[in-house]
């Protein structure tokens, strides 16, 4: 390894050089390098020269040899000469880190070093500087020596300005014996990213590489995916393969060196061509949907390129286009199941339906009747109260047209007179009512039918009076008839006339004063019980027949004369005026 040396008094401009004045160890030494670095020069500069001049050069550069090889052995006597090496000749540290330059040295006998440091890009002619006393440095490196002649260097916080050549400078207790480390050691710097194409299709394969500007010294690489470790342990390799690629591989890459994991490569985005997925409808506002209300579906989808094409389906109609779809005034005719259609360059696919459930008031109530026709007297009619509404009406009440109670509820009603009637339909939002509709009984009015069933009821109580009636006249007559046919066995006149009346005319009234009735099966009750002796009078009108020589009268009739109630016979009645006998005995005195 050549080493660059500060030379201490020797000093030329021109290249013959002069040995004269080099009286230590160290000057001799620094002859020695002087005249290497001289028979260098003229091997370049004999290329370039016309031959009869090159031939001198070489004789001269040969002599030159053996001068060196002579007094290198002269040298060699001296012991321990000035020396330094690197353990490496470049490094590359990444941007952020911490890097470390290691190396050792030897210096000839007798000396001993005072001070020891670092400078950057030695300039000849120019006094090296320490890095620790410059500003950009300052307080990013350190130096370190020990007996054992090691030396190192540490740089924090490597920066891109850091690319310098890095050489190790030693100064001696003698003022002239000091030493530069030359070539030193050249810094690169770099930073890590991923290389990667931006953009793939669903199912493709994909490669990310890890990339420096300069070779690290045996590496080992950990992927990370939007900022969370893909593998568990670190790999060797700098690249990250994805076979068939979907859209969940989609995201941000970034990769980092074990050690300096705080030293991650800037991100690199990877997006995955791929149609929409992940549709989904939303209702705003959310809740119950009440008719007359504005309601506003969205469509929301996942799609790389984005969706931008949108179509709305009502079942399967197509209903509207765009990315939202509005009701301004919802109707119940609004209610159904809906879906929209997402399209971008890759395909399209369909949204779960959602259904918007429209709640509103009673509407189309109606009254319809059954059985259908003209309702004949006596037949069963019933009528149906129909509606439309969201939540179902349970509420009916029905009402005659005219009143204002209502005569019923229920889903149906059975009218008993004839009449409008409609029906009242509720829910929770409202109610409405229908139509009247009129229902007429044909036949007789009721009103007829209830007074012919009173007069039916009066006849037939009329009726039972008179069975009632009648047999009751007919004991009565039973018993008159048996007081016509009463014998009278005495009548006592009260005038001498009587005799007179047998003779004269049949016309002539007579005045009986007794009249004892004799009744053939009450003979002997009669008997022992005599009637009242004073009777109403009575004239006998009738045809005398003498059919014997006794005292016998026959008369065809009998006529009485009415009297007051206290001249009756006691116990009797006398209802006929007039009773025909049939045998009067009439008695002389």
């Amino acid at each position: 390894m050549p080493f660059a040396h500060e030379v201490g008094p020797m000093h030329t401009d021109h290249p013959h050089l002069s040995i004269t004045g080099a009286n230590t160890a160290t000057e001799k030494f620094s002859l020695v390098q002087t005249l290497r670095s001289f028979c260098l020069y003229l091997d370049v500069q004999k290329e370039a020269c016309p031959d009869t001049i090159c031939l001198m050069m070489s004789l001269r550069t040969a002599l030159l040899r053996l001068a060196l090889i002579a007094l290198s052995v002269i040298l060699g006597a001296f012991g321990t000469e000035w020396s330094v090496k690197y353990n490496q000749q470049e490094i590359c540290a990444l941007k952020g880190s911490t890097v470390f330059m290691n190396g050792t040295f030897t210096h000839p006998e007798g000396l001993t070093v005072t001070e020891a440091f670092w400078t950057i890009d030695p300039v000849p002619g120019v006094k090296p500087t320490d890095l620790s006393k410059d500003p950009v440095y300052s307080g990013r490196v350190a130096f370190f020596t020990d007996e054992q002649k090691h030396f190192s260097l540490k740089l924090s916080d490597v920066m891109k300005k850091d690319e310098h050549q890095f050489c190790f400078r030693i100064k001696t207790n003698v003022g002239k014996e000091r030493w530069l480390g030359k070539p030193g050691v050249q810094l690169r710097v770099t930073e890590l990213h991923v290389e990667a194409p931006e953009e793939v299709t669903e199912g493709e394969t994909a490669d990310l590489t890890c990339k420096t500007t300069c070779s690290l010294t045996g590496p080992t690489f950990i992927w990370y995916k939007n900022g969370r470790p893909l593998t568990k342990k670190p790999i060797e390799s700098n690249q990250l393969h994805l076979q068939t690629v979907s859209s969940e591989d989609a995201g941000s890459y970034s990769c980092a060196v074990r050690g300096s994991q705080h030293l991650r490569s800037t991100a690199h985005s990877l997006r995955v061509r791929y149609p929409p997925k992940n549709i989904s409808v939303s209702i705003s506002p959310s809740g119950e949907i009440v008719e007359g209300s504005s309601v506003t579906l969205t469509c929301s989808s996942d799609g790389n390129p984005p969706v931008k094409i949108y179509t709305w389906f009502k079942g399967s109609t197509p209903v509207g286009a765009g990315k939202t779809y509005s009701f301004a005034i919802i109707g119940s005719e609004d209610s159904g199941e809906y879906t929209c259609q997402s399209r971008n360059d890759h395909g399209d696919r369909n949204s779960t339906a959602v259904y918007l459930n429209v709640f509103y008031p009673p509407k189309s109530v109606s009254v319809s009747i059954s059985p259908s026709g003209e309702i004949v007297e006596g037949s069963s009619v019933t009528l149906t109260c129909s509606s439309d509404g969201n939540p179902p009406v349970k509420i009916y009440t029905w009402f005659k047209e005219g009143g204002t109670s209502p005569v019923g509820s229920g889903l149906s009603y059975s009218p008993r007179q004839s009449g409008s009637y409609y029906c009242e339909a509720r829910n929770e939002l409202g109610a409405r009512k229908a139509t009247a509709v009129s229902v007429m009984v044909k036949g007789i009015p009721y009103a007829v039918i209830y007074a012919v069933a009173g007069v039916g009821c009066g006849v037939i109580v009329l009726g039972v009076i008179s069975v009632f009636l009648i047999r009751n006249k007919r004991r009565v007559k039973k018993n008159e008839d048996h007081l016509v046919d009463t014998v009278y066995s005495e009548i006592w006149a009260r005038s001498a006339t009587t005799d007179a009346a047998l003779n004269g005319s049949a016309c002539q009234e007579v005045v009986y004063a007794n009249v004892s009735p004799s009744r053939p099966e009450e003979n002997s009750k009669a008997e022992s019980s005599p009637v009242k002796t004073s009777v109403c009078t009575a004239a006998v009108e009738g045809e005398v027949k003498e059919e014997s020589l006794e005292d016998e009268a026959q008369y065809s009739s009998v006529r009485f004369h009415r009297c007051s109630p206290s001249d009756r016979y006691e116990g009797e009645s006398v209802d006929n005026p007039s009773a025909i006998y049939s045998s009067v005995k009439r008695k002389t005195h």
